[in-house]
């Protein structure tokens, strides 16, 4: 089968893999889209994310979607055939975190396409993926695969909002209108928020913010743009760079909260830190996400509209080609690999 294995910083290859054998209690499913997430591509250019570094080979992909093929020997979830997301997540259960209910920071995760640990946890970009079967989700009514392959961002977005606490009538601002800020704009607005501005540099990637339901779009890089609000009541930042962060703790009311969701890049990042003080600014951090992933279905069947997110679907063999595309967000918002005959 085929798979898009990273070797190294710019090193990118689809291989020729064996096709895995569900173990005990394991699902085999034949994907068939794979979401190209910003980790994705830091893997590529990089040669890691944050502080996770490549140290040997990794099919990568977090983010996919297709049918029930078989089982192993105790698995049981949906019937073959059936079509499914992916839980990317297999958390420890017996860490302080697990414990606590906070499993998304679980220490000993296991996370689809990770370097966090070693050796690496393979990916879900390839043909076939060889998972524990408790991580399958049945799509709902209404729901097609090609949609469905938004649920795992959706679930980061939907998790950065509770993170943020009650939105509902409020004015939220977000940082950043890539694949992730668009659908923070998307689970904000079900949540209830009043009004959502977004900022960004690129006015195609501010387009796909528009499509994710936001209110008003400001050029990040224009001082005067008639869209700047005089304050917010919350901020999340997803652009993972400090002047977006720097925007977020400037424009948010004193006593307000801001959710740092954009990966910054390793090391220490400066950051009006005397604001957070004398505003009494809650700042709060969210990573990835857990039970949302559910909710990222239901909301994905109840808003068709989301669909328009995905500018582009790549078969796998031109995965490199797939992986430029996503890198360039005047030209792209989500792009889809196709491992579908």
């Amino acid at each position: 089968m085929l798979g898009c294995v990273i070797h190294g910083q710019g090193d990118l290859r689809v291989d020729e893999l064996p096709t895995p054998v569900p173990g005990p209690g394991q699902a085999l499913v034949a994907v068939r889209y794979g979401g190209i997430c910003g980790s994705d591509l830091h893997y590529w250019r990089h040669g890691g994310v944050g502080d996770f570094r490549l140290r040997e080979p990794m099919v990568l992909g977090h983010e996919v979607v297709g049918t029930v093929v078989a089982y192993g020997a105790g698995g049981a979830g949906p019937a073959p055939g059936t079509a499914v997301a992916v839980h990317p997540a297999t958390p420890c259960g017996v860490c302080p975190e697990c414990a606590d209910g906070r499993r998304n920071v679980c220490r000993d995760t296991r996370y689809l396409g990770s370097a966090a640990r070693f050796p690496h946890v393979q990916g879900g970009f390839a043909a076939r993926v060889a998972v524990p079967a408790e991580q399958l989700r049945p799509l709902p009514a209404g729901l097609d695969l090609r949609r469905a392959a938004l649920a795992e961002p959706l679930s980061v977005a939907l998790h950065a909002v509770r993170r943020a606490g009650e939105v509902a009538g409020r004015h939220l601002l977000v940082a950043g209108a890539g694949p992730i800020g668009c659908l923070v704009v998307a689970a904000a607005k079900a949540a209830g928020a009043a009004h959502v501005t977004v900022t960004d540099l690129l006015p195609a990637a501010l387009e796909y913010a528009r499509t994710a339901g936001a209110d008003t779009l400001v050029r990040a890089d224009d001082p005067d743009d008639a869209g700047w609000p005089p304050e917010v009541d919350v901020a999340i930042e997803a652009s993972g760079v400090a002047a977006g962060l720097d925007t977020c703790l400037r424009l948010v009311r004193r006593g307000g909260v801001v959710v740092q969701l954009g990966m910054l890049p390793p090391g220490p990042s400066p950051f009006a830190g005397n604001l957070v003080v004398s505003r009494e600014i809650e700042l709060r951090g969210a990573f990835r996400f857990d039970t949302e992933f559910d909710a990222a279905l239901e909301l994905l069947a109840a808003e068709a509209s989301l669909g328009g997110l995905v500018s582009a679907v790549v078969p796998v063999r031109e995965a490199e080609s797939a992986l430029a595309l996503a890198a360039d967000r005047s030209r792209s918002c989500k792009v889809l690999l196709d491992f579908g005959a």
